[in-house]
């Protein structure tokens, strides 16, 4: 797993179910970046979503931008496709880029290992903060706001308090060889 305090991986140019190509220097003018790594089926990251959202929503004047990625072969989950990644974003109103890493080698640079897996870094794009969005699946649950904890730190300039949390989820499904 990317350790803190390293640089973000390049992951790429991507295509986004916006239409678009995104790689890194895309979000070079924002001074966070929160990268995700999810899914369409996994029932862990679709509990997320609303709350992924919200997070893009409430940050954005901030200057936090999220990009969601999706890795999982698709091949042995078709629901995890670029035409589903399409509609789901349209149905949910992802207020982000969500891209196709169908390559995995995002998954594999970060060290991802499930669905949702945050990873969130600084204007010098340094990791502060790799973990969970939450403590629940449930937002009803939820009592630790981990990753908007992280981001009130950044943003205020302060080390993140809690920089390393343990992400729960489904696995990043890799293609088998």
């Amino acid at each position: 797993m990317l350790e803190l305090g390293a640089k973000a991986p390049d992951f790429g140019d991507l295509q986004g179910a916006d239409g678009r190509r995104h790689s890194l220097p895309s979000f070079d003018a924002k001074p966070v970046l929160v990268v995700v790594f999810t899914c369409n089926h996994c029932p862990y990251a679709v509990a997320y979503e609303d709350r992924l959202v919200a997070v893009q929503r409430d940050y954005a004047g901030k200057g936090v931008q999220l990009v969601a990625i999706n890795s999982n072969d698709d091949k042995s989950y078709p629901e995890d496709g670029y035409p589903q990644m399409v509609k789901r974003a349209k149905d949910k109103g992802f207020n982000f880029p969500y891209v196709r890493d169908a390559s995995q080698k995002a998954a594999e640079g970060y060290g991802a290992v499930c669905t949702p897996h945050v990873f969130a870094f600084d204007k010098d794009r340094k990791l502060r903060y790799r973990g969970r969005i939450d403590d629940s699946k449930d937002p009803s649950q939820a009592k630790s706001p981990d990753l908007r904890n992280a981001l009130d730190d950044m943003l205020a300039g302060r080390g993140v308090r809690v920089a390393d949390t343990r992400p729960f989820g489904c696995s990043i499904k890799w293609m088998v060889l």
